[in-house]
C-alpha cells in the first residue's frame, strides 16, 4: 500500500497546481543566492510569470537551506554527546534512560513503548510527514515539478542508491544475517550535507545547492519505499492495513471536497498512524501517506486575493489619520483581522503545516533521534575482530565510494545522452565533489540499521561504521568542494538557476 501510494504521489500528486503560491513575499530574495533580475525579459507577461515563480521557489529554498544548515550543526552536537556518553565509564545511565517505558491508556485502549521507540516510531512519523510535504511541494512547483527540472536529480539519486546497495550486497553475499543491511548505504542525510555545504558560503553556485537539495529529496523517496517494502517491523496484519487504507481514503475524500480544516486531517492521521503501527509496516510511513492528502491549494485564487487585499488596504488608508498611534483604531483592527483571514485563505494548508513543523523537526525531533540512537561505544575492535567486518566494509565502500560514484556516473551518462542538462554554472569537478557529500548517511542510515539487523552486535557495528564513514565523507566532501569552488560563484538569475527551457531534452544534433 505504501509503495503504491508513494508511486501515485510521484506520478499524479493530488491538487496539482503549477502556479500555486507558497511565499507571501516573493520578492524578498536572499542575497546569499546572488540573484539578479532581468528587466527586458520580465517585461513580457509569460516570461515575467515564470521569473516571478522561480524567485518564489528560490525564496522557499533559501529558508529551507539555511534552516537545514543550522539544524545540521545541532544534529552533530547531539550525536557527539550520545557517542561520548556511551564511550565513557559511568555513561550507561543515558542509554538506560531511553529504555524507560512510557504509555498511554484510555479505557481499554493502551499503547506502551520505550522512550527510544516513542522517538523512532512516533516522533519520526512527524519527521516523515514533513519529508512527505517537502516531496509533494517539490513535485508541484519545485525542482521535481517537470521532466526538464527533475531528470538530473532523479537519475543522480538512482545512481546514488543502486550502486551503494550493490556494493554492500557484494560484500555480504552469502551471509543471511548481514545481507539485510543493503539499505543502509542508500540514504543521504540532507541536514548534514547542506550544513557542510553552507560552510563554503557564496563560493558554491546556487544551482548546485538546488541540485543537492532535489537529489536528497528524491533519495528520501527511495528510502521511504525501501523502508515500507523491505523492512517491516513484524509480520503483516491485513486487517490493520485495511483500516489504515480506509482512513487514507476518507482523507483523500476530504481533499477532493476541498476541506481545509487541519484537525480533520491530523486527528484521523493519528488513527492511521496507530493502525499502521499495528500492521507490521513501519509506523513512520503513515506520516508520508498523510502528507500525500494534505491540500496544496488555497481557498481562494490569487486574482481574488489581490483584489480583496487591495480593497482592504484602501480602506485601511481611508481610516488612517496619518498619525503614529500606540494602538490601531477599532476600524483598522477589523481590517487587519480581515487581511489576516484573506492571507490564511490563499496560503495552502500544505505550506502552513510545513512552515510550522519544519523548525520542530529540525531543532527538536532530529536532535532527540540522534541522542536516542547514535549512542554507541567507539570500540573499534568490534568492527575489525577477525578482519574487517563485512557489514563495516559494505557500509564504508557503499557510502564513501558507491555514493559519489553512482551520483557522478549516472549524472554524467544522462547529460552526455542529452536526457538531462548540467546545472548552470556548475563544473564537472563540482558535480563529482557534491557526490562525496551524498556519502553522509547518518539519520536515515541509522534508522534503517536499527531495523535491518536482529543481532545487537551487528546493530552496534553498523552504527559505528555509519558514524565513521559519514564523518569521513563530510571531511572528504568539504575538502573536494573547497578545491573545486575557488572564489565567489558567478551571479545567476532565477531563470538560470531554475531553467524553464534549458533542461528540455535536446533533439537537435
Amino acid at each position: 500500500m505504501a509503495l503504491l501510494s508513494v508511486t501515485l504521489l510521484y506520478l499524479c500528486p493530488l491538487d496539482f497546481n503549477p502556479i500555486t503560491r507558497f511565499s507571501t513575499n516573493p520578492d524578498n530574495t536572499d542575497s546569499s543566492m546572488a540573484l539578479k533580475t532581468n528587466a527586458p525579459a520580465a517585461s513580457r507577461p509569460a516570461e515575467k510569470l515564470s521569473s516571478h515563480r522561480n524567485r518564489e521557489i528560490l525564496h522557499i529554498f533559501n529558508t529551507f537551506f539555511h534552516n537545514e544548515s543550522t539544524g545540521g550543526i545541532l544534529l552533530l552536537v547531539c550525536a557527539v554527546i550520545a557517542v561520548t556518553l556511551a564511550s565513557i565509564p559511568g555513561g550507561e545511565w543515558f542509554d538506560r534512560m531511553w529504555e524507560t517505558r512510557a504509555g498511554i491508556s484510555i479505557g481499554k485502549f493502551s499503547i506502551d513503548m520505550s522512550l527510544r521507540y516513542w522517538v523512532n516510531d512516533a516522533l519520526m512519523a512527524i519527521f516523515f510527514f514533513v519529508v512527505g510535504l517537502e516531496i509533494k511541494r517539490e513535485m508541484l512547483v519545485g525542482q521535481l515539478s517537470s521532466i526538464k527540472r527533475s531528470a538530473l536529480p532523479i537519475v543522480a539519486a538512482l545512481g546514488g542508491m543502486l550502486v551503494p546497495a550493490g556494493i554492500y550486497w557484494a560484500c555480504n553475499a552469502g551471509n543471511p544475517e548481514s545481507i539485510t543491511g543493503w539499505g543502509i548505504p542508500m540514504a543521504t542525510d540532507i541536514a548534514f550535507a547542506i550544513g557542510i555545504l553552507s560552510l563554503l558560503g557564496n563560493r558554491v553556485p546556487p544551482s548546485l545547492k538546488v541540485f543537492l537539495t532535489a537529489l536528497a529529496i528524491v533519495d528520501d523517496i527511495g528510502a521511504i519505499i525501501v523502508l515500507a517494502v523491505f523492512y517491516p517491523t513484524h509480520a503483516l496484519h491485513l486487517e490493520y492495513i485495511a483500516a489504515a487504507g480506509m482512513i487514507l481514503a476518507v482523507l483523500a475524500g476530504f481533499n477532493f471536497l476541498k476541506v481545509k480544516n487541519k484537525y480533520l486531517y491530523i486527528i484521523p492521521g493519528i488513527a492511521m498512524w496507530y493502525f499502521t503501527y499495528l500492521s507490521g509496516i513501519h509506523a513512520t510511513i503513515a506520516g508520508v501517506l498523510l502528507a500525500m492528502v494534505i491540500p496544496s491549494k488555497g481557498s481562494i485564487n490569487e486574482v481574488r486575493f489581490q483584489s480583496r487585499i487591495s480593497l482592504l488596504l484602501e480602506k485601511f488608508k481611508l481610516t488612517s489619520n496619518r498619525q503614529m498611534n500606540v494602538l490601531t483604531s477599532p476600524e483598522q483592527q477589523h481590517i487587519i483581522h480581515s487581511m489576516s483571514t484573506e492571507i490564511k485563505s490563499v496560503d495552502p494548508l500544505l505550506h502552513r503545516l510545513e512552515s510550522k513543523l519544519h523548525p520542530i523537526v529540525t531543532f527538536i525531533i532530529m536532535p532527540l533521534f540522534a541522542l536516542a540512537n547514535a549512542g554507541v561505544a567507539l570500540d573499534f575492535s568490534s568492527i575489525s575482530s577477525g578482519g574487517l567486518s563485512p557489514v563495516s566494509l559494505g557500509i564504508f565502500l557503499g557510502l564513501l565510494v558507491g555514493k559519489p560514484a553512482g551520483i557522478f556516473l549516472f549524472s554524467f551518462i544522462s547529460i552526455k545522452m542529452r536526457l538531462a542538462a548540467r546545472p548552470t554554472g556548475v563544473t564537472w569537478k563540482q558535480m563529482a565533489s557534491i557526490g562525496m557529500l551524498g556519502g553522509i548517511g547518518f539519520t536515515m542510515s541509522i534508522f534503517i540499521n536499527n531495523l535491518a539487523f536482529s543481532s545487537p552486535e551487528l546493530v552496534d557495528i553498523g552504527k559505528i561504521s555509519i558514524l565513521i564513514t559519514s564523518a569521513s565523507a563530510a571531511v572528504l566532501g568539504l575538502t573536494a568542494m573547497s578545491l573545486s569552488c575557488k572564489g565567489k560563484a558567478p551571479e545567476l538569475t532565477a531563470a538560470e538557476i531554475l531553467p524553464e527551457e534549458t533542461n528540455r531534452i535536446k533533439t537537435d544534433k
